[in-house]
């Protein structure tokens, strides 16, 4: 029974070649003589089983099947169901194997075949070459051109190259592939492309989450155009999730698979059917919270509750001005802020937004067209604003400054209309004015913080302070469109995106 033993060294890590290689129908993507493949009945690439006919360059169909696949040493076996070629009882294993110097990988393919003794020569030689040094040729070359079934496959557990691919006894395995929205290259909303990405299995510390709803931000836009350095493209963007725990890795406490979670926070990577992340990012989320008004208010209600009660803790009677009023953060400030006792004083861009903007408690509204800083005095008695909450950006300091009332705060949290124009810190003192500049990560940054801010969040909305109001939902594939209404302004509320 001739036995073929091949061998090579991959310059690459061993958890990125695995990714690869787990997806039983990935050689239709590296390997040269592969033209195209499937997988039989819809199975998952990667599941026991699964099936692949494919058909070679020069027209000839095969049917092999999935024997085994360990994601613990990095092998997997299978065997020819069907091909035109007197190769009979063919059985292969691949073994992977990191080689610590220079991060690279030991590939090992081997088979066992009968043929007829007259054809032995024949059938080893084109097993050995044309199969397994053939596809040693092509893994290398698609590594090194970032082809493969995932150009560079973007790491979904936050920016590692893979980690330990391990799990506790007796725990289901995440991994695999998934479809997710990857931002090739920094730019416009048509660089967000849908593409099959690998998800590898949770390590220490970490769980695999199945999306059911995704929150769409304007963090998201700076993200994707490269205004912050939070996704290095190719990536999946996204920094904000809810959905039910697939699989957990070793370590992991006060979690189990069928857990429902959120997260509001990077690293990026929310984009997707699926992703690995680390545990402790994660928020169980009450049976009272459905899935859409976590998607809805988790990132933006958090937003809320920092700038609200610990960027500036507004008091009752307090007058504060919201720019934005209809958008996704604005909508929650307008509503929380109006339930401390504020009186608020919303801004937007149009009368549909204004009906809006008066619906979320604002009890005035100013277009963006009026004399703002005129109107606020006027409303205000002459005396102005206490804070106000600005995520516009680009000139609107010194506007902001002209409505503010003496040792009134500025909240600079976003910069949605453009980048912030220099600001003469002098100017300041005509108001005895603060100014603040609040980052995200500041204030979500820590598993402490998320977990406080997450809870304040929860008992406003049991409460009835705030209300999810969601303005627009679209399919995940359609993230692109999302982001075009967002930045041309049409969106009102929050947009979420369904996997």
């Amino acid at each position: 029974m001739p036995r073929v033993v091949r061998s090579t060294v991959i310059d690459a890590p061993v958890a990125e070649v695995w990714r690869i290689l787990r997806d039983f129908n990935s050689h239709r993507d590296w390997h040269p003589a592969v033209a195209d493949s499937v997988i039989e009945d819809g199975q998952a690439p990667d599941s026991v089983g699964a099936v692949r006919r494919f058909r070679l360059t020069g027209g000839a169909v095969l049917r092999e099947q999935l024997l085994s696949l360990s994601d613990r040493d990095f092998t997997l076996s299978y065997c020819i169901l069907d091909a035109p070629l007197p190769l009979f009882g063919y059985v292969a294993h691949i073994r992977l194997k990191p080689v610590t110097d220079g991060n690279r990988t030991f590939w090992t393919w081997t088979s066992d075949f009968d043929c007829p003794p007259e054809r032995e020569a024949e059938m080893v030689r084109l097993v050995a070459e044309g199969v397994y040094e053939a596809g040693f040729a092509g893994m290398a070359k698609a590594l090194r051109r970032g082809r493969g079934p995932l150009p560079n496959p973007p790491p979904l557990r936050g920016g590692g190259d893979g980690g330990t691919l391990s799990r506790n006894a007796g725990e289901g395995w995440g991994g695999g592939m998934c479809d997710a929205i990857v931002a090739r290259a920094y730019g416009p909303p048509d660089v967000l492309q849908w593409t099959r990405v690998a998800v590898p299995p949770p390590g220490p510390g970490e769980v695999t989450v199945r999306h059911t709803a995704i929150g769409v931000n304007f963090i998201d836009v700076y993200c994707r155009t490269g205004y912050f350095r939070l996704l290095q493209p190719p990536g999946v963007p996204g920094m904000e999730g809810v959905g039910v725990i697939d699989s957990i890795g070793p370590g992991v406490t006060g979690l189990s698979p069928g857990d429902r979670v959120g997260y509001a926070c990077a690293p990026v990577g929310a984009y997707a059917e699926r992703r690995t992340m680390p545990a402790e990012l994660l928020v169980s989320l009450p049976d009272d919270i459905d899935d859409e008004t976590a998607a809805a208010t988790l990132l933006k209600g958090m937003t809320a509750e920092f700038l609200l009660h610990r960027v500036h803790p507004l008091a009752a009677g307090e007058t504060a001005v919201v720019h934005a009023a209809a958008g996704g953060v604005g909508v929650l400030l307008c509503q929380w802020a109006g339930a401390l006792g504020a009186t608020v004083i919303g801004v937007v861009g149009s009368e549909a937004k204004a009906r809006i903007a008066r619906a979320q408690g604002c009890a005035h509204v100013v277009l963006t067209t009026d004399d703002v800083p005129g109107r606020v005095l006027e409303l205000t008695g002459g005396r102005g604003a206490d804070v106000v909450y600005d995520a516009v950006g680009r000139d609107s300091l010194a506007r902001d400054l002209a409505m503010l009332a003496p040792c009134g705060h500025i909240v600079s949290y976003g910069q949605a209309g453009g980048h912030l124009e220099p600001l003469d810190v002098a100017s300041l003192a005509e108001r005895s004015a603060r100014l603040s500049r609040p980052n995200f990560g500041h204030y979500a940054g820590t598993p402490a913080q998320v977990r406080l801010s997450s809870q304040r969040l929860f008992d406003a909305l049991r409460r009835g302070l705030v209300r999810p109001f969601v303005g627009a939902r679209f399919p995940l594939r359609e993230a692109a469109q999302a982001h075009r209404r967002l930045e041309d302004r049409a969106s009102v509320g929050a947009t979420i995106l369904f996997p």
